[in-house]
C-alpha cells in the first residue's frame, strides 16, 4: 500500500530543490543516454517552472517529490514528474498518477514523454499510458481521460 500523500501548489520558492531533484532523478537515464549535463539539466527545469501548474508531493512531513499538470486545448501534459529515490518503490508514483489524472480528467488526452530506456515507462503503462511515438531520446505516451 503506498504512504499516504498530499498534492499542494508550488509557489516560486521550491525551484531551486526541484531543479536539484530532477537532477538527481534522471541522473541515470541521462548518463545512460550520453546526455548528463550537471548545469544543463538544472537549468531546463528552471527555465520550464510555471508554479501555477505545478504540484509538490508531500509525504509524511516532507516534500518527497513534484508533479506538473499542463493543460492546453487538446491535451493535458503531465510533466517534471520526480520523485526523491527513498520515495520510489513503494507505490507513490501510481498513486499519485492516479489522483492527477482523476482530478484533471476531462474530454481531452493525458500526454507525457519519457526518456528511452527509463523504468519509469513501466509505471506509466501499468497506469494506462500507451505508447504514441518515441525518436532516439523521448517515448511519447498518451493514456485517454476518464472524463
Amino acid at each position: 500500500m503506498p504512504p499516504e500523500f498530499t498534492l499542494r501548489p508550488s509557489n516560486s520558492s521550491d525551484a531551486s530543490w526541484i531543479a536539484e531533484l530532477r537532477a538527481v532523478v534522471m541522473r541515470p537515464d541521462l548518463e545512460r543516454l550520453g546526455r548528463f549535463d550537471p548545469v544543463r539539466v538544472r537549468e531546463r527545469f528552471l527555465k520550464a517552472f510555471l508554479p501555477e501548474h505545478t504540484y509538490v508531493v508531500h509525504v509524511q512531513g516532507v516534500d518527497a517529490g513534484v508533479i506538473a499538470i499542463r493543460p492546453e486545448a487538446g491535451d493535458v501534459w503531465i510533466e517534471h514528474f520526480y520523485l526523491s529515490p527513498v520515495h520510489q518503490g513503494q507505490g507513490l508514483g501510481g498513486a499519485v498518477l492516479r489522483k492527477v489524472m482523476l482530478d484533471f480528467a476531462d474530454h481531452r488526452p493525458f500526454r507525457l514523454n519519457v526518456l528511452q530506456g527509463s523504468p519509469a515507462r513501466r509505471l506509466y503503462e501499468r497506469v494506462g499510458f500507451e505508447l504514441e511515438s518515441e525518436d532516439p531520446v523521448d517515448v511519447f505516451m498518451v493514456a485517454r481521460s476518464a472524463g
